[in-house]
């Protein structure tokens, strides 16, 4: 290692070597934050040999603090996402792994001790230059691990001090692990820290929701109605179906399609709402289900014809449906944590059971329960309802659900879904086009 390092100091070795220089002391600060004099002073003599400033190197710096005062490196930055091969021997590889290690550093270095709040927003901006340069590298399971590392950062804040002081909390900027915290300890706070806990969380749930809305702006709100004759003007015309059922009238002499029958589109939407009833488990495994559930419920409650009724249950339920059009008002009268009973929230969803077979009833869950909860799924499913079973996600992203439980789900027909959102939503379009 010093034979390298002192070859890379004076100038000398190929790309490779210079690349190993700048990898093996992110490897050693990642795991060691005492600095190793020999690749400390390698590095730098790579990083000036590039022609990059040496606050490359400082963790304690973020990337929007070094692309401020070196405006050139932005476009390096954002351009890391790019995969065409660079040309060894040119030096652009190097250059590429010092920036790269700049922001592994950044991210993944966190240390340990208290975190300000403005510590916290420079390590979300460093993890969202992060996530741009892995471009779609960026799994699921890395980003998971990124919201436990952001999570352990909240912890470590005295976030009711700067809650409690406005300039400090509006460095704060929304994130699950933060909300979760704030969900977690607003009954301990109070005027101006409540005040601005329930701003944050108002801003987090408005650009969720703006996410959300555009994945279900295109949702119809009914089936197609086939007992119902479609209506025969000309904006019903099925011009497609009209000329090929009308083919055999072609005349090759005149070289005209005589059109003796007109097929129109039905448009007929039934006129029965579609109840939509969501049952959430709020114990505390379900944080990241609870927040992105009400929010999804409250943009179905605002469609035409999409009746919704919202259930949240811990060891006791509660029916949330008269603020169902309002996530931020469901979400301050959660209490995050406790045991789990799903066969009280049952009784309280089965009685809004009118018409089964036009009822979907969504069960987000992380389904560690009473066993005997699968008589009661396999009931409502046989009834007709629609029943679609969520996996609980956590805040790190991991799914977590009862063996038992998703292999007797699988048995019924109705599988658990991932936790995805996305998922979640696309099953409810399907019930409800």
């Amino acid at each position: 290692m010093n034979e390298t390092a002192s070859t890379n100091a004076s100038g000398v070795g190929s790309d490779a070597n210079r690349r190993q220089v700048l990898y093996w002391r992110l490897l050693s600060r990642l795991f060691d934050p005492e600095e190793q004099p020999s690749l400390e002073s390698a590095s730098v003599a790579v990083v000036d040999d590039l022609g990059l400033p040496p606050a490359l190197l400082d963790p304690g710096i973020s990337v929007d603090n070094l692309v401020q005062r070196f405006p050139g490196l932005d476009a390096e930055f954002r351009g890391l996402a790019a995969t065409e091969d660079l040309d060894e021997g040119s030096g652009e590889q190097v250059r590429r792994a010092a920036l790269i290690s700049k922001l592994l550093l950044n991210v993944f270095a966190t240390g340990t001790g208290e975190v300000t709040a403005s510590g916290l927003a420079d390590w979300q901006r460093d993890r969202g230059w992060l996530e741009q340069a892995m471009g779609s590298e960026c799994s699921g399971e890395m980003r998971g691990v990124l919201a436990g590392l952001e999570g352990d950062l909240v912890r470590r804040m005295r976030l009711r001090e700067v809650l409690a002081d406005p300039a400090l909390a509006r460095q704060l900027k929304p994130s699950m692990s933060l909300i979760e915290q704030l969900l977690r300890d607003k009954s301990n706070l109070s005027g101006v820290a409540l005040a601005n806990a329930k701003a944050l969380i108002r801003r987090y749930v408005d650009e969720v929701a703006e996410v959300l809305r555009t994945q279900v702006q295109q949702t119809s709100t009914g089936k197609i109605d086939r007992s119902v004759p479609p209506k025969r003007v000309f904006r019903n015309l099925d011009l497609d179906r009209t000329i090929w059922k009308n083919l055999v009238n072609w005349s090759p002499e005149d070289e005209r399609l005589y059109v003796d029958r007109l097929f129109y589109k039905q448009t007929a939407k039934r006129t029965t709402p579609a109840r939509l009833i969501v049952v959430v488990d709020q114990s505390g495994s379900m944080v990241d289900s609870m927040v992105n559930c009400t929010i999804l419920a409250s943009i179905f409650a605002g469609l035409p014809k999409v009746d919704v009724h919202l259930i949240a249950y811990d060891t006791r339920a509660l029916d949330l449906t008269p603020w169902v059009h309002d996530p931020f008002e469901v979400l301050l009268r959660t209490t995050l944590g406790g045991g789990t009973n799903g066969t009280v929230a049952m009784s309280l969803a089965r009685p809004k059971i009118a018409d089964p077979r036009n009822t979907v009833l969504v069960w987000i869950s992380d389904f560690y329960d009473d066993r005997s909860l699968i008589d009661d799924f396999t009931s409502v499913h046989r009834s007709g309802v629609k029943f679609i079973p969520v996996g609980s996600v956590n805040s790190s992203g991991h799914q977590s659900v009862d063996p038992w439980y998703r292999q007797r789900l699988k048995d019924l027909g109705t599988p658990v879904i991932s936790g995805h959102i996305r998922k979640l939503v696309f099953e409810l379009k399907n019930f409800l086009d």
